[in-house]
C-alpha cells in the first residue's frame, strides 16, 4: 500500500480508537490479528482481544478520554509516525495498569501528556503500535510519585 493510504488508516485509528468518542468497532477493521501493541506506561499487548481489553479498562476508569495529533503525519514504506497530546479525569473505576502503584476508584485526578507513537501497516492493518508517552508527568499527576 502507499504511504498516503497508510496514513488515512492511522488518521482514523487515532480518531476512532483514541479520540474522544471510541468506536471499539475499529479495532476487528484496522487491527491486525496478532497486533502488537506497547506503550510505556502499560503492559504490552498482543492482539486485538487484549487491545480490546486495555482500551475497555482504560476508558472505564477514564470517560472523558481524548488524544490527538499535534504535527503531520510522517510516512516511509510501512512505517507511519505521529506526535500527540491528549489525557484525561480519573473518575470511573480503579486503574492499575501504570509501572508503578495503581488509582482507587474515581481520584477525580487528571493527566494531560504527550507522546509520540510509530506504527507499522500491512495490507491496511495495524500490525504494531508502539509509543513513548511521558510517563512520568502522568505518574506526578496522578499521585503515583512526588512532584519534586
Amino acid at each position: 500500500m502507499s504511504v498516503e493510504k497508510n496514513k488515512e488508516i492511522v488518521v482514523r485509528w487515532f480518531t476512532e480508537f483514541w479520540g474522544e468518542r471510541f468506536n471499539p468497532d475499529v479495532i476487528d477493521e484496522l487491527a491486525a490479528p496478532g497486533i502488537r501493541f506497547e506503550y510505556s506506561m502499560h503492559d504490552p499487548c498482543r492482539g486485538r482481544d487484549e487491545v480490546r481489553a486495555f482500551a475497555t479498562k482504560f476508558r472505564a476508569s477514564f470517560p472523558d478520554l481524548n488524544f490527538w495529533g499535534t504535527a503531520e503525519l510522517l510516512g516511509e514504506g510501512d512505517y507511519v509516525v505521529g506526535q500527540w497530546e491528549g489525557g484525561g479525569t480519573h473518575t470511573g473505576p480503579a486503574f492499575d495498569d501504570l509501572p508503578l502503584g495503581s488509582l482507587p476508584a474515581s481520584t477525580g485526578k487528571r493527566m494531560h501528556f504527550t507522546g509520540t507513537t510509530v506504527l507499522k501497516v500491512e495490507n491496511g492493518l495495524i500490525t504494531e503500535e508502539i509509543g513513548l508517552d511521558d510517563g512520568v508527568t502522568v505518574l506526578k499527576q496522578l499521585g503515583i510519585i512526588p512532584d519534586a
